[in-house]
């Protein structure tokens, strides 16, 4: 019984659309009905979906016109949209946990109409916003001669499958991110985004950063071996962190088991985390080699770490602003090194 609770969400990804969204539509339904019995939007909303729909069949998009006709609230939240349609071969077989499944729906639906033309006029490296909240693509490759545009590194197949009223809809060759089994089975949502700077400009993608830290692997070293709370408060800021530390190639994190700060509120949370992580890579046996009292640089711009001990070593072993290295060297590579910690530091220029 155990093992068919754990397997059945990997049934092929029409039997899921078929019941979990269809469910969702059921419930937005009631809901919408109770809240707004006579809106007079409605009948158009309808049919738009019920044209797109149509287009997409026509198109050789079967398996999104499905889940466009099932649950076009899904791709319709907003206002105005650009919905990038992936191709049937690239998602029929894909087995994905539900909420993960609707993510990725979210990932590939802009908040901004635009057709081609408008595509092929941004520049190149421009952002564009998702329904997914915080996660962006970008325009990673123009050629107006070929009146070809890539985003996420993926080629737009099929320009202009649909436009009327405020969306869109464009075929791609593929999803904008890979989604690496291990990672869906830890529980996480590792839908790789590029990281964009506050002027919609791509500042890094992943398949630059490959290169760089392996952020997915700390991260999932971390969940998996007793530092969950942790995990999740790195998870929830990554984003940010990439975003100002664009040189960022190596680190060290000190991870404590019990992270409490992870309900704070987001600025607080990231500070935290932050004051966590070094920008620079630095083993227990360079750490102990360092005089006492060596101040050590933070994430956090104003706000240094001290060593405890150092090449005076005692037998309690070396600590940092007090708190003892209980597990050094725990995880490593030529790029990070993870040392648990026996609790959280405490920033006390936060009160």
């Amino acid at each position: 019984m155990a093992r068919s609770c754990s397997q059945w969400w990997r049934a092929p990804i029409y039997s899921t659309v078929s019941i979990v969204l269809a469910f969702m539509a059921i419930s937005a339904a009631l809901h919408a009905s109770s809240n707004n019995a006579s809106s007079p939007t409605k009948p158009t909303t309808y049919e738009l979906s019920l044209n797109a729909s149509r287009a997409l069949r026509r198109s050789g998009f079967n398996t999104i016109a499905t889940l466009f006709q099932i649950s076009p609230e899904i791709f319709l939240s907003s206002p105005n949209s650009t919905i990038f349609a992936i191709q049937d071969s690239a998602i029929s077989n894909v087995s994905l946990p539900p909420w993960l499944l609707k993510d990725l729906l979210q990932y590939h639906t802009s908040t901004t109409k635009l057709s081609m033309t408008d595509l092929l006029n941004k520049p190149q490296r421009s952002c564009l916003p998702t329904l997914l909240s915080r996660k962006n693509v970008a325009i990673t490759k123009i050629d107006t001669k070929s009146r070809s545009v890539e985003i996420n590194h993926v080629l737009v197949s099929h320009p202009d499958i649909f436009l009327q009223g405020p969306f869109s809809i464009h075929g791609v060759l593929r999803p904008f991110s890979s989604l690496d089994p291990q990672d869906v089975q830890q529980g996480w949502d590792y839908i790789q985004s590029p990281i964009c700077d506050s002027n919609s400009r791509l500042v890094s993608d992943f398949i630059e950063s490959k290169n760089m830290i392996e952020w997915t692997r700390i991260i999932r070293l971390l969940s998996s071996n007793g530092f969950v709370s942790f995990a999740i408060a790195l998870h929830s800021v990554l984003d940010g962190i990439l975003e100002h530390n664009t040189n960022l190639n190596s680190t060290t994190i000190f991870a404590p088991p019990d992270f409490t700060f992870v309900s704070s509120p987001s600025p607080l949370l990231d500070r935290f985390v932050r004051f966590h992580i070094l920008p620079q890579r630095l083993t227990y046996k360079e750490l102990a080699s360092l005089p006492d009292k060596t101040m050590l640089k933070t994430l956090v711009a104003d706000q240094d770490l001290e060593i405890n001990g150092g090449v005076n070593l005692t037998r309690l072993g070396l600590a940092i602003d007090g708190v003892q290295i209980v597990a050094p060297d725990i995880f490593s590579s030529k790029k990070f090194v993870i040392h648990g910690i026996s609790q959280a530091f405490r920033d006390g220029r936060v009160s």
